[in-house]
């Protein structure tokens, strides 16, 4: 028989016993963990009897929409397609594909087979491409034929706008159910998405099913069952991004409609968006940072069915989530952690007293009617926000999410923290992921010897539960919502005879959250302009990963081990000076 959990504060959620603080919310039943379930097997047992014409999904641009009934019937002959054709279970099916009603169709069969989703941005390089193909063990891929040219040579590939594939949706009538026939186990791995966790280079992190069962079924919880023709979400983000693809799982789920900004929309920029909002009357949209800067700057922009925006991927600017309030009073910003360290503010004085009170120069400002929230993609939703009661704990990421327990521990000594004391977060829960494919270095440093998940943030929680992120261990820069590893560039620096050498550090800005700039040591005598260092990185490297400003440097600090000291690089930087995007 299990032995009792140790009991822990009513209010703050901790124990002292096991210098662990346990979520405070209700748990959230989840099937047995030894159970055989696929995560399309369980978000169809949530779904309700809905009208036989409900969209599951629609194409903003188009308005060509797909009926539940349609979305798991294409699903379900796809999935038997790709099996005879000899797709198995634990098979890395890599996806290099725009955004568009059979990208959703895809996952679900491939889920439903256990084959592994691993989506990746179609504006990668070739090179790009190749490598994050063979650091996941891609041995299928699906494209579109303008992205198909990036795949590596010998990796197959399955074209998603050929006949072929188009065939493929259609029923057979052979009855081949291949959900009843395969057994998918919860700790099998259902997607890799990439990541750089905390050391900057590029990582396949590997997300089992139980972990996006837990994210479904907590989303059920918390929102209920759905309003047909009144709950639509807008997904600007992208589908090969974790918060598409979460969205995607969880609009099924919740029986919404989730309509899908394809490329028509993401090309005609925000008024595109717009457009497609005001169209389709969504209650909910998905916006990267920039987008909810337009928003608030565009003084033509009318959301008259809007309720809420789920801004993630990259830090919001107070200014700009204050613009957005006061265009928007009765819309609800539900935003990841902002935290900005800078050496001045615009802002108000009340906003001044509060920085310069702190010597570290670093704060965070939550506004009312601001939702936070706070996860990774290694470890899952990690804490939120629910009810404006809770917002007023301003600075919070909200309290811990159901199902989930962390640790605070000095991050020297691993030793555990208690209320109100800094140290790094740990965390354990459903959504966790197994691990980094093929990468046992990583895995070792990332995880305790007890299994807890390292953030490397540097947290508080206080006397009432509530999570404080005071500041970032990770090097990662994240640019519209992008993740910019800078290990990565400063390779391509390096690789430029003219430098000696190079740091990627990022840099605040309002409209894309930050941008990578570089410190570059020349050659002696090198006459390298920073224009032709930007063209040499320009030239290979993904759009979002382009640096946006360079600045020459006498030498790069670091540590007697030969670690950059990237907290030392700021000094090299005069606030306000950077403007290029």
């Amino acid at each position: 028989m299990a032995a009792a959990p140790a009991p822990a504060d009513a209010r703050s959620g901790y124990s002292a016993a096991t210098g662990t603080f346990r979520s405070l919310r209700p748990p959230v039943p989840l099937p047995p963990p030894e159970a055989p379930l696929s995560l399309p097997a369980f978000v169809a047992s949530l779904l309700p009897s809905l009208p036989p014409a409900h969209p599951a999904f629609l194409d903003a641009a188009t308005g060509e929409s797909l009926s539940y009934p349609a979305f798991l019937s294409r699903a379900r002959a796809l999935a038997g397609a790709l099996r005879r054709r000899g797709l198995a279970r634990g098979d890395v099916a890599f996806v290099l594909a725009p955004a568009g009603l059979d990208v959703p169709v895809l996952y679900f069969a491939l889920l439903t087979l256990g084959a592994v989703v691993c989506p990746a941005n179609p504006a990668l390089t070739p090179a790009e491409v190749a490598h994050l193909a063979a650091l996941s063990g891609a041995s299928v891929a699906f494209a579109v034929s303008r992205t198909a040219a990036k795949l590596p040579p010998g990796l197959p590939a399955v074209l998603l706008d050929s006949d072929e594939f188009r065939a493929s949706l259609q029923s057979n009538g052979g009855g081949d159910d291949t959900a009843s026939i395969v057994t998918v186990r919860q700790s099998d791995t259902a997607a890799i998405q990439f990541s750089s966790g905390t050391t900057g280079r590029v990582k396949a992190a590997a997300l089992p099913h139980r972990g996006f069962i837990a994210m479904a079924a907590g989303a059920r919880a918390l929102f209920g069952r759905p309003r047909p023709g009144r709950e639509r979400t807008l997904l600007t983000a992208p589908l090969f991004h974790s918060m598409g693809f979460a969205f995607v799982m969880r609009g099924v789920a919740l029986g919404q409609t989730t309509v899908v900004a394809t490329d028509a929309v993401a090309r005609a920029g925000v008024k595109g968006v717009v457009a497609a909002a005001e169209r389709w009357a969504v209650a909910e949209m998905t916006a990267a940072p920039p987008l909810v800067v337009a928003f608030a700057k565009d003084a033509t922009c009318r959301l008259p069915a809007l309720e809420r925006i789920i801004c993630g991927g990259a830090p919001l600017p107070v200014s700009a989530a204050e613009r957005f309030r006061r265009r928007f009073p009765d819309v609800d910003l539900c935003m990841g952690l902002k935290i900005y360290t800078v050496e001045w503010v615009d802002c108000s004085l009340r906003l001044l007293t509060s920085f310069l009170s702190r010597p570290e120069k670093t704060f965070v400002v939550v506004l009312a009617h601001t939702f936070q929230g706070y996860g990774s993609t290694e470890g899952g939703g990690i804490s939120l926000m629910i009810g404006r009661e809770e917002c007023a704990h301003v600075g919070s990421s909200g309290r811990i999410s159901e199902n989930v327990e962390v640790k605070i521990v000095d991050p020297d000594t691993g030793k555990p923290l208690g209320v109100g004391q800094k140290g790094e977060l740990l965390v354990r829960g459903p959504a966790v992921m197994s691990g980094y494919v093929g990468d046992e270095e990583a895995n070792a440093a990332t995880f305790d010897s007890e299994g807890w998940l390292k953030s490397g943030d540097l947290c508080y929680i206080d006397q009432d539960g509530f999570l404080f992120v005071v500041d970032r261990l990770k090097e990662l820069i994240k640019y519209k919502g992008y993740q910019v590893p800078p290990a990565e560039l400063e390779l391509v620096l390096q690789s430029l005879p003219e430098v000696v050498d190079a740091a990627v550090m990022p840099y605040p800005h309002e409209e894309a959250g930050q941008i990578p700039i570089a410190l570059v040591v020349r050659q002696p005598g090198s006459k390298v302009t920073e224009a032709q260092v930007m063209d040499h990185v320009a030239k290979r490297v993904a759009p979002y990963k382009k640096i946006r400003k360079v600045l020459f440097v006498d030498s790069i600090p670091k540590s007697p081990a030969g670690k950059i000291l990237r907290r030392q690089l700021t000094n090299y930087v005069q606030f306000g000076t950077v403007s290029r995007m």
